[in-house]
């Protein structure tokens, strides 16, 4: 019951822009358990290790600033899972214009961007996203696939080899054969 009110109330906060008087909190330094999770993802000893030091990681990235920003971004999850693309998009822009040093918002917009196939507006948001967070995996994938998707292998290469460095087990390791294989000798 608590979530379809919180669902509810945010959709009014969105649609109003009822931010007024609301400011996001600084983003306080990096979670004590972030650098500690890069160094145990980058020696897992396998995929199964690797994805629940991840989803560790994603507990982080995901944890906004403040309860206003938190429900904007669970919101926006909550309309992307559903593919409610135009509600989640109007959550992030929200989320980003409300808290604009948080790079999850970003992240997540971008993602929205992807879906839809708007590739370079996915890409300045990655860019924005990593410019907060530089080893953030999913935007540094995310981004690696938007370069894919445009056609700007070379980068997309670079992008995802430097993900694999953080985590040699992200399950986007397939595609470095393929990029390798579209890429001439003379691009390497």
């Amino acid at each position: 019951m608590r979530r379809a009110t919180l669902t509810g109330l945010s959709t009014l906060w969105i649609a109003f822009g009822a931010t007024a008087g609301l400011a996001c909190p600084e983003i306080s330094e990096s979670d004590p358990r972030h650098a500690e999770l890069m160094a145990q993802v980058r020696e897992a000893p396998d995929a199964r290790s690797a994805q629940l030091l991840t989803n560790q990681l994603w507990e982080i990235w995901a944890e906004a600033p403040d309860a206003y920003s938190q429900d904007l971004l669970d919101v926006g999850i909550e309309r992307r899972s559903v593919f409610d693309l135009e509600a989640a998009m109007a959550a992030f822009d929200a989320l980003v214009d409300y808290c604009p040093t948080y790079a999850e918002g970003y992240n997540q917009r971008a993602f929205v961007a992807f879906i839809r196939q708007d590739y370079e507006p996915a890409l300045e948001d990655l860019e924005r996203a990593l410019a907060r967070a530089p080893e953030h995996l999913g935007a540094l994938t995310g981004r690696a696939m938007a370069l894919m998707a445009l056609g700007r292998d070379v980068e997309a290469l670079r992008d995802l080899k430097a993900a694999l460095s953080l985590n040699p087990w992200l399950k986007e390791r397939d595609l470095v054969p393929v990029l390798e294989g579209r890429i001439s000798d003379s691009e390497l």
